[in-house]
């Protein structure tokens, strides 16, 4: 009996071991952060716990790995960008339980933790969340095979504000904004947008605009950060979910993206729910659908 105890914590010990360990926080730029200021003593990493895991005020932007079991990996990758307005992170809703779901088909998932614009800690806050996007694209992509990654199939996938950064490495990978000696690709394999901020026109959420670019940005920046503008035949294959009623994001945010898409002839899909409204996360609770079995079945059928 006391051998069978004995045996069983063991086997809780290296269980929790190896949880603690396959979300261990990953700093992506261990030499030092460009496009930094010193950061004040004022500015501190927050974590609301009461809030869902919101997550604020982020300087030392991270990834953290969730690996599938081995005997279910499909050696395919993503790359999870929570939402927040570009304000605050959902970690939680938005980031880890995007994680484990992934996992449980066989999907690598890496949550990133991104700077968040502000002027106090970036030289420009413009390009600081695209910074740390390709730099985590590019880290996963260069240690692929440490994870049993297959380089040639690593997506992303982005909520809301998460959604617009997404959006942003989707359309923005051709200009890198980081060191990249070895001339790695920051090209996603593919994309996933999940009721996502996507222009900086008239159906934009303000918040987030401004949060990135201003209050009183030029239209050339408007224009830029507008990703329905920047679609290209090159542009990854792309799945976007909204729900109709969202009053947040408005829906036609995926619809300008997935219409310039098509017609640059991108494979693409999209999804609309009819009510769901917004940062619904994993689960729409006004539908019996579940996205993410719709994610998981076009993620088959482009052979990811």
């Amino acid at each position: 009996m006391i051998k069978n105890v004995c045996l069983l914590l063991t086997s809780a010990m290296m269980l929790s071991s190896t949880l603690f360990a396959q979300q261990k926080e990953i700093p992506l730029y261990p030499n030092g952060v460009p496009n930094s200021k010193p950061t004040p003593s004022t500015y501190v990493e927050k974590t609301d716990v009461a809030q869902n895991y919101w997550i604020t005020d982020v300087s030392i932007p991270t990834i953290t790995p969730y690996l599938p079991k081995k005997d279910k990996a499909t050696g395919t990758a993503i790359l999870v960008f929570p939402g927040g307005g570009y304000g605050g992170l959902a970690s939680n809703h938005e980031g880890r339980a995007i994680a484990q779901e992934f996992n449980k088909i066989g999907v690598t998932a890496f949550v990133v933790k991104y700077r968040l614009p502000s002027d106090s800690i970036m030289v420009d806050k413009t390009i600081g969340p695209l910074q740390d996007a390709q730099r985590a694209i590019l880290f996963v992509r260069e240690h692929a095979y440490q994870w049993g990654i297959d380089p040639h199939k690593i997506g992303i996938i982005g909520f809301s504000a998460g959604g617009h950064l997404a959006s942003t490495l989707d359309t923005h990978y051709s200009r890198a904004l980081i060191d990249n000696p070895k001339n790695t690709s920051l090209r996603p394999d593919f994309a996933m947008l999940i009721y996502p901020v996507i222009s900086f026109g008239p159906e934009a959420h303000v918040g987030s605009r401004e949060n990135l670019v201003g209050k009183n940005p030029s239209q050339q920046l408007l224009d830029l950060y507008s990703n329905e503008k920047q679609i290209t035949p090159d542009t990854p294959p792309t799945l976007l979910i909204h729900a109709t009623d969202d009053d947040a994001v408005p829906v036609e945010n995926s619809i300008l993206f997935y219409e310039a898409l098509m017609k640059n002839k991108v494979k693409t899909e999209m999804h609309l729910f009819q009510a769901g409204g917004h940062g619904f996360g994993l689960i729409n609770p006004k539908s019996p659908e579940h996205w993410f079995d719709w994610a998981a079945s076009w993620l088959r059928g482009n052979g990811f």
